[in-house]
């Protein structure tokens, strides 16, 4: 069972998205709260207990604490708790900030029920989920503030191919185009990220889409 958490301002919102995801077998709604303020004081009253979230389905615009300030509160306090937003706005320092900040995905309130109810399950699993068109707007704002810097030496250590993998995951390529693109198999491709996520240290390929990004990988290959 997947426990949840619901963070939006509109007391309407929050019942829809109940009604919606308590029809789902596999999830429980353990609570909700109207800011990120309120959200967090919740997390730390359910800690530990049998209610504590797995996840958190949160807003970003909201009165008293945003979405983005909750989340970046949360990262520090309870990293084990994924957050996946939800919300109304596509505004770029959103997108980018929410992600930086440790969102596991970032979804439009347009979003098909069952699109949400199968990002939640991803995100459970460690996977990152950004709704159409959004994963764009975010690399394009992570490469804008600073220009491609020195690589640091963890870089250096990828091989040539991993570094052409690394390439296209930074232009948004998924496995199969990545595949195409190399002339190696999908197999591979899966092979290649694993030991550059686990050579740089990072949690998924959205994190490793923003260091490419920021150390001038855009166009490697």
């Amino acid at each position: 069972m997947i426990r949840i958490l619901l963070v939006d301002d509109q007391t309407i919102i929050r019942q829809g998205l109940r009604s919606l995801l308590e029809s789902q077998p596999d999830f429980q709604i353990v609570g909700e709260a109207e800011n990120g303020k309120k959200a967090i004081a919740l997390v730390e009253e359910l800690d530990d207990t049998s209610q504590q979230p797995d996840l958190i389905l949160m807003d970003v615009r909201m009165p008293v604490m945003d979405g983005v300030a909750a989340i970046k509160k949360l990262a520090h306090q309870f990293s084990y708790i994924s957050v996946l937003v939800l919300s109304t706005f596509d505004d770029d320092e959103y997108i980018t900030k929410a992600m930086e900040f440790g969102a596991k995905g970032y979804l439009l309130k347009d979003t098909p029920i069952e699109e949400i109810a199968a990002a939640i399950r991803a995100a459970i699993k460690g996977y990152t989920q950004l709704g159409p068109g959004l994963f764009q707007k975010f690399l394009t704002q992570s490469n804008q503030p600073n220009p491609p810097q020195k690589l640091p030496a963890v870089l250096q250590t990828l091989s040539p191919r991993e570094k052409e993998v690394l390439s296209l995951i930074a232009q948004g390529a998924n496995n199969k185009e990545i595949a195409q693109e190399l002339y190696i198999s999908e197999r591979t491709v899966k092979a290649h990220i694993t030991s550059i996520l686990s050579q740089l240290n990072l949690r998924d390929r959205t994190q490793a889409a923003i260091l490419a990004t920021q150390y001038g990988f855009l166009y490697y290959v």
